[in-house]
C-alpha cells in the first residue's frame, strides 16, 4: 500500500510563512491582493500559472514544484535497499509515523531508528530475520518517535545501547554530538546536524548497504520539510548540507510520508528552488 505524501500545498505554505514569519495581511500586501483574492491563491490548483509563481517567489519557494503538488502530481518512486532495510508505520493519535530497522546480512547485528506509535512490527521484524538488535537511534525525542522505546527494548531483551543528539536528553539514553560515526557490524552509521524541527533533530547516513540511505527523521519530508520551529533559513541550509549532499541515487527515509531519494527531492520539494533552476538549466 502507497503511503500518501505527508503535506499537502496549504501545510507547506503554511510552513514557508511561519517560517519567514509572513501573515497573511502582509502577504497579501506584498503580493497586492486582497484576503480573499490571496486565500483562492493559495489553493494553487486553480490559479493562473504566473500568479502562483509571484506567490512562491514571496515564500522563497518553486511555484512549479508548488503547483505539480497540488495537482497530485508528484509520487515518489523508490527501490529500498534490500536486504537490510525495514520500514515500519504505525499510528500514534490520528498521524502515521515511521520507524525503521537497519542490518548488517552477515553478522545479523541490527539498528532501530526511532520506535514509532507500535514497536511490534520492529520486533516482529527483529524476530522473523533472527536479528540481534544492538543498538536504537534517535532522530529527536517528540513523542510519536520515541513513545515506544521502553516497550522495544522490553520485548527484544538483551544489552541495547540508546543514543540520543545531546541537545535532548532523555533517561537511559546516551547524548551524544552530531558527527561522530557509530559502528553497526561491517556498517557505518554516520550522524549529522538537522536541527530545526527540534534542537537535536540529527540525520543518521548509512554506508555498507546496497544503496546509499539516509534516514532523517521530521528534517525532510516528500516534497516538504518538518516544521521548523528556530532558525528557519539555517535549517534549510542544514538539509541542503547534510542531506541532499549526498547521491541522487540516495534513499531518504523520513519520519512521515513515503521514501524518497536525494534525486527527486532537488527536482520536486518547493523548499529548495535553487536545485529545480539547475535541473532546468541543464546545471
Amino acid at each position: 500500500m502507497s503511503i500518501p505524501l505527508e503535506d499537502n500545498v496549504s501545510d507547506i505554505i503554511g510552513k514557508a510563512q511561519r517560517g519567514l514569519g509572513l501573515d497573511d495581511a502582509e502577504l497579501a500586501q506584498r503580493l497586492e491582493k486582497s484576503s480573499y483574492e490571496l486565500s483562492v491563491l493559495k489553493e494553487v490548483q486553480n490559479a493562473p500559472p504566473h500568479e502562483v509563481d509571484k506567490l512562491a517567489a514571496a515564500l522563497e519557494l518553486d511555484g512549479r514544484s508548488l503547483q505539480e503538488l497540488a495537482q497530485g502530481k508528484y509520487a515518489p518512486t523508490v527501490r529500498p535497499p534490500e536486504p537490510g532495510f525495514f520500514m515500519a508505520t504505525t499510528s500514534y493519535g490520528e498521524m502515521k509515523v515511521n520507524a525503521y530497522l537497519v542490518w548488517d546480512k552477515e553478522t545479523k547485528l541490527a539498528a532501530a531508528f526511532d520506535t514509532g506509535g507500535d514497536a511490534q512490527p520492529l520486533v516482529d521484524e527483529i524476530k522473523k530475520r533472527g536479528l540481534k538488535l544492538q543498538d536504537v537511534y534517535l532522530t529527536h525525542t517528540h513523542g510519536d518517535h520515541v513513545a515506544e522505546l521502553d516497550r522495544l527494548i522490553e520485548k527484544v531483551g538483551g544489552s541495547i545501547g540508546v543514543h540520543v543528539p545531546e541537545p535532548e536528553k532523555l533517561g537511559g539514553a546516551v547524548p551524544f554530538r552530531p558527527g561522530v560515526t557509530f559502528k553497526l557490524g561491517r556498517l557505518h552509521i554516520e550522524s549529522r546536524d538537522t536541527s530545526g524541527h527540534s534542537p537535536g533533530g540529527t540525520t543518521y547516513h548509512i554506508h555498507g548497504l546496497d544503496a546509499p540511505l539516509s534516514i532523517v527523521g521530521d528534517a525532510l519530508f516528500a516534497g516538504s520539510v518538518g516544521g521548523i520551529k528556530s532558525d528557519y533559513h539555517g535549517s534549510l541550509k542544514l538539509i541542503r548540507d547534510h542531506i541532499l549532499c549526498g547521491q541522487d541515487n540516495t534513499v531518504l527515509a523520513p519520519g512521515h510520508g513515503p521514501l524518497t531519494t536525494v534525486k527527486q527531492e532537488k527536482e520536486h520539494n518547493p523548499f529548495f528552488p535553487e536545485f529545480r533552476k539547475a535541473v532546468a538549466e541543464g546545471i
